[in-house]
């Protein structure tokens, strides 16, 4: 059905910006103030028109309740098994936010621990992340609001299971790092309040030290650099907490790579000791093997590899490696046990193998499937370490490794309201215009008809060296069931395929991205899984970039558009939070060479008056403080201009929410709207049984 609704009207004025001699109009650009009464307005009406369309259409509610049914089941994350206890989170079904439990040993009994659900009305308030200290007494932990990514870091004792008045915040890009009684963490000055909390530019990322039992205004500065304010400072400490470890990544002026600075408890004196300065290769620093540390690398080596460094010698010709490259992408090493687990990629999917701190190869683990492997971390002394699987048909289950036999068991099933086994996954290598092979997942129903009539959802992402790899999604189920097709495509600018894959699609080569994804849409037309009036376009953040790319410069391609909480405008998305943080993976305008490719893709600046364009739903979050509405409130309203079709093009905002939905209760209405709105624009009745 396509009817086009009445757009509340949206005033222009004649902002204009002059990039290196060209002139921009920007005529929308009073929607990037998020706090005006003008802006609050518009976001209203835009909403009621939004709701009115969606709760019009006749099968929404039941597609809702049919989603609330499926994702009704118990799941647990991965236990963290710290001295004697473990840790995991866990949902019954429907809570808006997992909650965290503590349990003595394996055969413990659990006790609720931390149960963000009772910290807000709507359950919107979550726990980002949590650390025990060294000798497993207290757990720091930081809470977001609303989605946000400001968190708040405060601290538990386990004895008592009493909260301390420690109280820590303007926390944001934050690890939290014990040593001794009291750990490390990052924060930014707290804005200005005629700045706004959650638009203005984040700068000047300081990392503290603070000392339990102490007020944070008196915690120690440990690292600050004034000159360069848009870097970011990040302090791990190893498990033994002899070395803390600054990590600093300089992305803000293009970099893509981090520097590595130490200091050895051993020799305070020493100071911050230099193991890598340069920004455009990446190191982690795994743990220390004695007085020695163990890296994780891209550089000399863009599929990675694990070193040896001496924090004292760290000259890179005194390098020791112990994991080589592969021509498989090294995704991540993770330490239990004295053991390094490495997981490769191997077309998308997990392979895992374990090896001692020398680099000795012990054996590969035996992984239930083809699907991704999560987890790994544990103590050096450990015996166990616990780790989840999944694929698209098989929900995240908890396994328990043994690392003296090599042998997984199910520690944790998971028993589904539904038959996953009715659906199933097949990957397909798709030739894109360049002659790149490129990946993709299709999920469908058993016995899927190739006769073009299928519904299909098509998603995809394409950066920042992120993989996509095989994930369950309960509610993706209640759009599989109905006949409909998914399919992920894992598109040049993630990390499937180790650094060079990631780097071809990236600044000047951002298009091969588009491209990639174009040419896995005609595949899936040519094969008769989909035609484009059976296809929708889905990605979320720089996935959203990606859908907007794709549908201003194909929009005939498909039928739907979904670009969620997407960056829309690529000629100041530096201006806004951290958006600063993505000139390494984008560029900027301010350089002439860059703002000519970021001008012709930027999909707010590629609308064209008159041209039919799909049916759009936009989605967005008034919380959203990592890409700020502003995004979508002007590309909403530039489409809505320039589109001359009957389709609808809408925008959903959703209030105390962020970078993605804050609770499940928001989520399963966000999947609800969606689903609802791709169905009913392609003509398709859902059947409930």
């Amino acid at each position: 059905m396509s009817i086009r609704p009445e757009y509340p009207a949206t005033r222009k004025d004649d902002s204009v910006d002059v990039y290196h001699g060209t002139s921009v109009a920007d005529p929308f650009r009073w929607l990037e103030d998020d706090r005006s009464a003008e802006t609050a307005a518009w976001v209203g009406a835009q909403n009621a028109v939004t709701s009115s369309y969606l709760q019009g259409i006749p099968f929404r509610n039941a597609l809702r309740d049919r989603m609330t049914s499926l994702v009704d089941y118990p799941r647990s994350s991965a236990p963290e098994r710290r001295g004697p206890w473990l840790l995991f989170a866990r949902n019954e079904g429907l809570q808006n936010q997992p909650v965290y439990y503590l349990q003595a040993g394996e055969e413990g009994t659990a006790e609720v621990l931390i149960d963000p659900n009772t910290l807000s009305d709507d359950g919107t308030t979550r726990v980002a992340g949590l650390t025990f200290d060294g000798q497993a007494r207290y757990i720091a932990y930081m809470i977001s609001h609303a989605g946000s990514d400001w968190q708040q870091i405060q601290v538990l004792d386990l004895a008592t299971r009493t909260a301390l008045p420690d109280t820590i915040d303007w926390v944001k890009v934050s690890a939290i790092a014990w040593q001794g009684d009291g750990f490390y963490y990052s924060r930014y000055p707290e804005p200005a309040a005629e700045d706004g909390v959650f638009s203005s530019k984040n700068e000047d990322h300081q990392v503290y030290y603070h000392a339990l039992g102490t007020s944070q205004a008196d915690d120690r500065l440990i690292y600050h650099d004034a000159e360069h304010p848009q870097r970011f400072h990040v302090l791990g400490t190893t498990e033994d907490e002899r070395f803390a470890v600054l990590e600093i990544s300089d992305r803000g002026q293009g970099k893509d790579g981090n520097a590595v600075l130490v200091q050895d408890a051993r020799h305070p004196e020493l100071g911050w000791l230099p193991i890598w300065t340069d920004f455009d290769d990446q190191l982690r620093v795994l743990d220390n093997d004695g007085d020695a540390l163990l890296i994780l690398t891209n550089r000399g080596a863009p599929n990675q590899r694990v070193v040896r460094v001496d924090p004292h010698h760290p000259s890179e010709d005194q390098w020791q490696v112990i994991i080589a490259e592969r021509d498989e992408p090294l995704e991540s090493v993770h330490t239990a046990g004295g053991r390094l687990f490495t997981l490769h990629l191997r077309d998308v999917t997990s392979r895992v193998a374990m090896h001692t701190y020398s680099g000795t190869h012990i054996r590969d683990v035996d992984l239930p499937g083809l699907g991704t492997a999560i987890g790994f971390d544990g103590e050096r002394e450990t015996q166990t370490v616990f780790y989840t699987f999944t694929s698209f048909t098989a929900p995240a289950t908890v396994y328990k490794y043994d690392l003296a036999s090599g042998v997984s068991s199910v520690y944790r099933a998971v028993t589904l309201p539904f038959d996953p086994s009715q659906f199933e996954t097949r990957q397909v290598f798709v030739t894109s215009k360049d002659g790149t092979r490129v990946p993709a997942f299709i999920v469908a129903r058993k016995g899927l008809v190739l006769d073009g009539n299928n519904p299909t959802l098509m998603y995809g992402y394409g950066g920042f060296n992120v993989s996509l790899p095989p994930a369950f999604s309960a509610l993706r189920v209640a759009f599989l069931e109905q006949g409909g097709v998914f399919v992920q495509a894992n598109l040049r600018g993630g990390g499937e395929y180790g650094e060079a894959w990631h780097q071809a699609g990236m600044k000047e080569h951002k298009q091969n991205v588009f491209d990639d994804f174009v040419a896995v849409a005609e595949w899936l037309i040519a094969n008769r899984y989909t035609r484009s009036e059976r296809l929708a376009i889905q990605g979320g953040s720089n996935g959203g970039l990606l859908v907007g790319a794709v549908m201003t410069q194909r929009p005939e391609l498909a039928a739907v558009a979904l670009p969620a909480v997407g960056v829309m405008d690529m000629l100041r998305f530096h201006t806004f939070t951290i958006g600063w943080n993505w000139i390494a993976d984008y560029g900027s305008s301010a350089d002439p060479d860059a703002f000519r490719y970021l001008y012709a893709y930027s999909p707010l600046h590629n609308l064209r008056d008159g041209v039919r364009y799909p049916a759009t739903l936009i989605t967005t979050a008034d919380h959203d403080d990592r890409v700020v509405p502003a995004h979508s409130f002007k590309f909403a309203a530039r489409l809505q201009e320039a589109h001359r079709g009957d389709a609808p093009v809408l925008i959903r905002i959703e209030t105390q929410s962020g970078h993605g939905s804050s609770s499940l209760g928001k989520q399963i209405e966000e999947t609800a709207d969606v689903y609802a709105f791709v169905f009913d624009q392609m003509g398709v009745t859902p059947v409930f049984r």
